[in-house]
């Protein structure tokens, strides 16, 4: 099928900005799509416009309706860089578009900063929990973060205080390319009453203070960071699973019997765009997981609550399966097993006979390898000195067969 539809990036300087190309392509639409923003500004005689708003089946059935006049979306800089072009991608061939992008917030952002674009974390926070900012607040490092208005401003700077990264450079670029543009830089703690514009682009120096909380994105923090009940896998447990279970780009893990979504957490913090359902019967631990998901960068946890025979059912195929509530319980492994998809990978964690008995069998009739982790942690007796072993955890790891 040849090419009907033709996506083109905008910069705030509107269509004045669009290279020739670009211009003629334009010209030849009888129908502009694009957000209120972008059309707000747009000078197009005698083209039907409309308003690109979601949701993204109803934006494709309209789209759908001039598939044989030629349609012309306008997006914002690069749209292919978190933009409608991504999103139409997935649903739309690639042999079926014609997209010309303007640059992007970030290349725009890079170069008012004179910041090396390829030593920065580029995220969007439009449309998206501020929190997702967690993971990469380091010190040291540099942020790049599309924006959903002043607020994400401001709740950025509440972030990176609680933190302790108060005195972290804020540059807030608004209107990048176009007769607004300003750029402000100030520190998280003096943000407060500033007033921003709604069309910013955010970059952050992250500077940590004395007392800054370190939360790298290698598996294992601290267990205090997690609110719990004492349901959670300790933190050297924690990171030999993490390294057991493989986090990739977009996988998605079943963590099952979550506790308080540790795991799951640290699975989806360790790879870009990995996915993770937590599923867990107890009311007061779910709350807790949703809780520690926000705190800690990973807004986008799916939470299940009850009983894991019936919760598993429906679910997406899993990339992998952390076993570590119920790990004595055949139907839960099962369930487990017949939906992890070959090639994929579980990991089960036990502590009682009876669950560790569990693994023995399933490994004599399924492979993988038995890891005995025992660590122990320094206390005192009396005015001396011990290391004090905790319950030993057996682990069995395992790879479906069948790839």
């Amino acid at each position: 099928m040849s090419t009907w539809l033709t996506i083109l990036g905008v910069g705030d300087d509107g269509l004045e900005g669009l290279a020739p190309p670009a211009r003629a392509l334009l010209e030849g639409a009888q129908i502009v799509f694009g957000s209120q923003r972008v059309l707000e500004g747009a000078d197009l005689p005698g083209k039907e416009t409309r308003i690109w708003t979601p949701p993204i089946e109803e934006m494709l059935a309209q789209i759908g309706e001039w598939k044989d006049r030629g349609a012309v979306i306008l997006a914002t800089g690069d749209p292919m860089h978190y933009g409608i072009g991504a999103t139409l991608a997935a649903h739309i061939p690639a042999n079926e578009m014609t997209i010309i992008p303007a640059p992007s917030a970030f290349s725009l952002a890079a170069a008012r900063l004179g910041w090396r674009l390829q030593d920065v974390e580029t995220i969007s926070l439009h449309g998206r929990s501020v929190s997702l900012l967690q993971p990469f607040i380091q010190h040291g490092a540099k942020i790049l973060a599309l924006t959903g208005g002043r607020e994400s401003v401001r709740q950025a700077a509440e972030i990176l205080r609680a933190r302790g990264y108060g005195e972290s450079a804020l540059n807030v670029l608004e209107h990048m390319g176009g007769e607004k543009e300003r750029i402000l830089t100030l520190t998280a703690n003096a943000c407060d009453g500033e007033a921003f514009a709604d069309f910013n682009t955010l970059g952050l120096e992250c500077i940590a203070g004395p007392g800054a909380q370190l939360l790298p994105r290698v598996p294992g923090l601290p267990d205090g960071a997690f609110l719990h009940d004492g349901q959670l896998t300790k933190r050297e447990t924690r990171a030999i699973t993490l390294a057991a279970l493989a986090p990739t780009p977009h996988a998605l893990l079943w963590d099952v019997g979550a506790g308080c979504g540790s795991v799951a957490i640290e699975w989806m913090r360790a790879a870009r765009g990995a996915q993770a359902i937590a599923f867990e019967k107890d009311k007061a631990r779910v709350r807790r997981i949703a809780e520690n998901a926000v705190a800690l960068g990973a807004p986008g946890l799916e939470v299940v609550a009850g009983d894991a025979e019936r919760a598993l059912e429906g679910q997406p195929i899993p990339s992998a399966i952390f076993l570590g509530g119920a790990v004595a319980s055949n139907a839960v492994f099962e369930a487990c097993w017949s939906a992890l998809p070959p090639g994929g990978r579980l990991v089960a964690n036990a502590v009682t006979l009876e669950g560790v008995a569990a693994l023995i069998s399933r490994q004599e009739s399924h492979g993988g390898e038995l890891v005995r982790i025992e660590v122990s942690h320094l206390t005192a007796i009396g005015s001396r000195r011990a290391l004090k072993p905790r319950m030993a955890v057996t682990q069995w790891r395992v790879t479906k067969d069948g790839v």
